[in-house]
């Protein structure tokens, strides 16, 4: 019995050395606040920098990095002082957001949230290094907004965060507009081709767009602020998109398919005899981004392109739905994001069950990296969140 006990003691003072060392390894890789707030920081996370970016495209490694950039842009066109200056608080704004809301690690947004406002003063106050007008209100409004905000989006970790995303995979599929789809992700960049396209048409498009030069078409765009400013994610989009190396990748991948070149890009998106034939990933980066890819190249274009004629004859000009016509820039389309939402969260219990259990007192947000969507609008997509939660509680 002594021996056992004896035994045992040991055991248990293993166990206390190993969660004191677990509990030291755990804050050595917490981060400390003043540390996010110094604008020189940069956050590593396996060994590697933990960017952020503005606009979805524009990547920085700190803070120190972003400011220069806003200064870059604030006198890239001809704006006067009240222009520039809300130009100037909207990309500090942003970029200290997307710093704090990270898609790849949750650490920096659990400093923030786990300190008082006081707190975040006082460290903020305690910065050595030069920063802008505005820097410390921009935290203080990210901490304030994400103090009572919920991130719903795929990789949330919250349950009903993820469920509420679009890429959440529904396993009785859901009945959209006569057909049946995996999720309502695959519903929404299924629509943005028209019925009738088939893979070999879209190969044949892919070809033209790498045959062209689009470096003057882009910089047309970036040299109006008229243009750039109210579509700057749009734009960053398509200069992401339309790079030879992202054109190719887009071909490549479409021939990894082996999708035979008869068959239709939106139905073979619409579930078929193996339900999840592409998952909701597959549904963004190939089949959303290519649409939008599409649709903005078309929208962008000056009415006298050939371009825009080209892709015109594909049907990237609309969005087709039955007998309905559509822009991909319109409220009209975005609306359609809500009408689906009315099947996953009204029509569907087990959906109207979750959406309906988080308090109305946590608003519902969508921030990824800074990223926007031209075919609904972030603040839209909120919006509309937000609306049918309302809605689902009173059903």
């Amino acid at each position: 019995m002594k021996d056992f006990l004896g035994a045992a003691s040991s055991v248990l003072i293993c166990v206390a050395l190993v969660a004191l060392m677990l509990q030291g390894s755990l804050a050595a890789q917490q981060i400390a606040l003043q540390t996010l707030v110094t604008p020189s920081s940069i956050i590593l996370k396996d060994g590697r920098s933990l960017t952020f970016a503005v606009h979805g495209f524009i990547e920085f490694k700190s803070l120190a990095e972003l400011f220069p950039y806003i200064e870059t842009q604030t006198h890239r066109w001809s704006l006067d002082d009240e222009q520039r200056r809300s130009l100037f608080r909207d990309l500090l704004r942003r970029g200290v957001e997307s710093r704090v809301v990270s898609m790849f690690d949750e650490r920096p947004l659990e400093t923030l949230l786990t300190h008082t406002s006081d707190e975040l003063r006082q460290a903020l106050a305690k910065v050595k290094e030069p920063v802008p007008h505005g820097y410390a209100e921009a935290f203080l409004a990210v901490q304030e907004k994400w103090k009572h905000a919920l991130n719903c989006w795929s990789a949330s970790p919250s349950i009903p965060g993820r469920v509420l995303s679009n890429w959440y995979p529904i396993e009785e599929g859901i009945q959209l507009y006569g057909s049946t789809y995996d999720s309502t992700e695959h519903f929404w960049q299924a629509v943005k081709y028209h019925p009738d396209l088939t893979i070999a048409e879209l190969t044949e498009l892919l070809g033209i767009l790498e045959q062209q030069d689009w470096r003057p078409w882009l910089r047309r765009l970036d040299s109006d602020p008229k243009l750039y400013l109210p579509n700057a994610y749009a734009v960053e989009s398509l200069r992401h998109n339309l790079a030879p190396e992202r054109l190719r990748w887009f071909r490549d991948e479409l021939g990894r398919q082996a999708l035979p070149a008869s068959d239709h890009a939106r139905l073979i998106q619409q579930r078929g005899a193996t339900p999840f034939r592409f998952t909701a990933y597959e549904e963004k980066v190939l089949w959303g981004d290519l649409a939008d890819l599409f649709h903005l190249a078309y929208a962008f274009s000056p009415p006298n392109d050939p371009i825009r004629k080209t892709l015109a004859e594909r049907h990237f000009d609309a969005i087709y739905l039955g007998d309905r016509h559509m822009g991909f820039i319109s409220e009209e389309f975005g609306s359609l994001m809500l009408e689906i939402w009315k099947v996953k969260y009204l029509q569907m219990p087990r959906f109207r069950e979750v959406i309906s259990s988080i308090p109305l007192e946590i608003r519902l947000e969508h921030f990824l990296n800074d990223g926007d969507s031209p075919d609904i609008p972030i603040p839209v997509y909120v919006g509309y969140l937000n609306q049918i939660r309302e809605l689902a509680r009173a059903h």
